[in-house]
C-alpha cells in the first residue's frame, strides 16, 4: 500500500475533485498549431513540386514543337511561354529561351558525331509563400530530337 494515513484527508489536485480537468484544452492549443504549421509546410511543398512539374512539362512540349519539321526553336519558346502563361502565370513565362544544341556522344552513349536536339530552358520563380517568391530560382530545361537530323 501507499504511504497515506487511513482517514486523512486528501491532499492536492485530488482534494478538490478537480484532478486534470482543463488540461485538455490546453494540450489542443499546443498542438493545433503545431499541427498547422505542419499542414501547411506539406501544402507548401506540394504547390513547388507542382509548379516544377508544369514547368518541366511546358518545356517538353516548347522543345517538340520546336523539334517539328518547319518550325525553329523560336516557335518553341513561344509555345512554351503560352503553356507557361495558361497553366500557371504570366510571371512565370518571362524568362524562356530556346536553341539547338549537339548532344555529346561519350556521355549521351550514341554513335559518332553526336545529334541535334532543341533544348527550351525556363528560369522560374520558386514558390515559397503561395505563388510568390524569388524569382528565376527554379531552372528546368526540355528536350527533343530535332526531326529528319537523323
Amino acid at each position: 500500500m501507499s504511504g497515506a494515513v487511513a482517514g486523512a484527508a486528501p491532499v492536492g489536485p485530488a482534494a478538490s475533485g478537480r484532478g486534470d480537468e482543463g488540461s485538455a484544452v490546453a494540450e489542443f492549443a499546443a498542438t493545433a498549431g503545431v499541427l498547422a504549421l505542419l499542414f501547411a509546410a506539406v501544402l507548401q511543398l506540394a504547390v513547388v513540386q507542382h509548379v516544377r512539374a508544369t514547368a518541366v512539362d511546358c518545356a517538353g512540349a516548347g522543345a517538340r514543337y520546336a523539334a517539328l519539321a518547319g518550325s525553329s526553336p523560336r516557335l518553341g519558346a513561344q509555345r512554351t511561354r503560352d503553356l507557361l502563361s495558361a497553366s500557371l502565370s504570366p510571371r512565370y513565362a518571362a524568362d524562356v529561351t530556346a536553341g539547338v544544341v549537339t548532344v555529346d556522344p561519350a556521355t549521351a552513349g550514341a554513335g559518332a558525331g553526336g545529334a541535334p536536339v532543341v533544348e527550351v530552358r525556363v528560369r522560374a520563380p520558386l514558390p515559397v509563400l503561395g505563388l510568390l517568391g524569388p524569382g528565376r530560382v527554379l531552372d528546368v530545361r526540355g528536350h527533343a530530337a530535332v526531326e529528319g537530323a537523323a
